[in-house]
């Protein structure tokens, strides 16, 4: 048996006036997760243990069948691992976003999705005036790049990783001076972000500040064919979720054109995870543009967001499963909800529909894949982190 995981990521939202009380996925039309809803197992699990942020780092090591309680260190290090940058005992690694301030407030966390060029522009430069041996800049996907501290005390350690830091995308069109770093490493970071200012206005960035966040030491996680004693493979845009693969040595799987925004390779995905799957067990696809739709607060990119994933990726993957082409499950979820009216993540329980080759049930109650439908289910896995066991049964 192979297992297909395809992670809509923020896909799951809140009824919205705009939609006549609908939720994005009731609202969008999503024939091929509504037949894996109706003919599947569906029920509900929470990807973000309670007292955690709800950040995709935590809800993806939850899919991924680990228990963020126990192995999450921060969002830095998985994405330095994503770059192939080795983080040593005494280093610490910064998630660090370009964006965009406008009038105090955090105008684009994205920066206007800056290019990944203009984004290397950027850190050369700031790694030209600001860098040292133990203040290093990488550069990573557009907006989204590491900053890595190294050879630090143990005092260092304590003060940077301890500094309270907010995401970015968790305060869109919010005056930003009360979410700048805090804490006793405060003092350091906040220089950084003054100077980078002035040298992101001399080139002309769209970006005017970095904004760094999600921080934390080295990781130490058991690899997944020893935990679950299966191969997978790993198909994302995004280096956290690649970071996130290769910490726990699944094959992290490039596509050319994966964008993790609405104009990413669909079909590129779809044809590398066919692929995968006959030399991996279990193959991971996951999706950013729900997502990203729901940082943004746009209802349209949103829905569109959704559909393109259930036509494009969710669609071909469940065909050669009907088919009986390959001998497969496939289990759709999102890994947190991303509200339109929020812009950001909460920790809410997340549904999630499993199908497989040789077990078409049909439910009665349930019509398709949304909300509302699935909460008709009475099944309920109550930690994120044993769903895959679940799967694998």
């Amino acid at each position: 048996m192979k297992y297909f995981v395809v992670i809509g990521d923020g896909m799951s939202d809140l009824p919205l006036k705009e939609l006549g009380g609908k939720t994005p996925l009731e609202a969008a039309s999503t024939p091929n997760m509504d037949y894996i809803a109706k003919y599947g197992v569906c029920g509900w699990t929470k990807n973000v243990p309670s007292g955690m942020t709800p950040g995709s780092d935590v809800a993806a090591m939850s899919i991924f069948g680990y228990d963020p309680k126990k192995g999450y260190t921060g969002r830095g290090p998985l994405e330095a691992a994503s770059l192939g940058v080795r983080l040593g005992e005494k280093d610490i690694a910064f998630r660090c976003n370009l964006v965009t301030i406008g009038d105090g407030k955090m105008k684009d966390f994205t920066a206007g999705h800056i290019s990944t060029d203009e984004a290397r522009r950027a850190f050369k430069e700031l790694n030209k005036k600001i860098g040292s041996k133990k203040i290093e800049f990488i550069p990573g996907l557009s907006y989204r790049n590491l900053l890595v501290f190294r050879d630090l005390g143990g005092g260092e350690i304590q003060r940077l990783v301890g500094t309270k830091t907010t995401p970015p995308h968790d305060i869109s069109g919010k005056r930003i001076a009360s979410y700048l770093p805090k804490g006793r490493g405060e003092e350091l970071l906040l220089s950084l972000i003054n100077e980078s200012e002035l040298i992101l206005r001399q080139i002309k960035s769209k970006a005017t500040i970095i904004w760094p966040w999600g921080q934390g030491g080295r990781p130490r996680i058991e690899s997944f064919s020893s935990k679950n004693k299966k191969s997978a493979a790993v198909i994302t845009a995004v280096h956290l979720l690649k970071g996130l693969g290769l910490s726990t040595g699944m094959e992290v799987i490039n596509v050319p054109g994966a964008t993790g925004y609405l104009d990413t390779n669909y079909s590129g995905k779809v044809k590398a995870a066919i692929n995968a799957i006959k030399r991996r067990e279990v193959v991971f696809v996951h999706v950013e543009a729900p997502d990203e739709a729901g940082h943004e607060g746009d209802i349209k990119h949103k829905l569109k967001a959704i559909e393109d994933f259930d036509r494009l990726v969710v669609g071909p993957i469940l065909e050669k499963i009907r088919l009986k082409k390959i001998n497969a499950k496939i289990l759709v979820l999102p890994d947190h909800p991303t509200p339109i009216k929020y812009k950001t993540h909460t920790a809410d329980p997340v549904p999630f529909a499993i199908f497989s080759s040789y077990n078409k049930l049909c439910s009665l109650k349930i019509k398709g894949y949304s909300e509302r439908q699935i909460r008709k289910s009475k099944f309920k896995i109550k930690h994120g982190h044993e769903l895959l066991a679940y799967l694998f049964k």
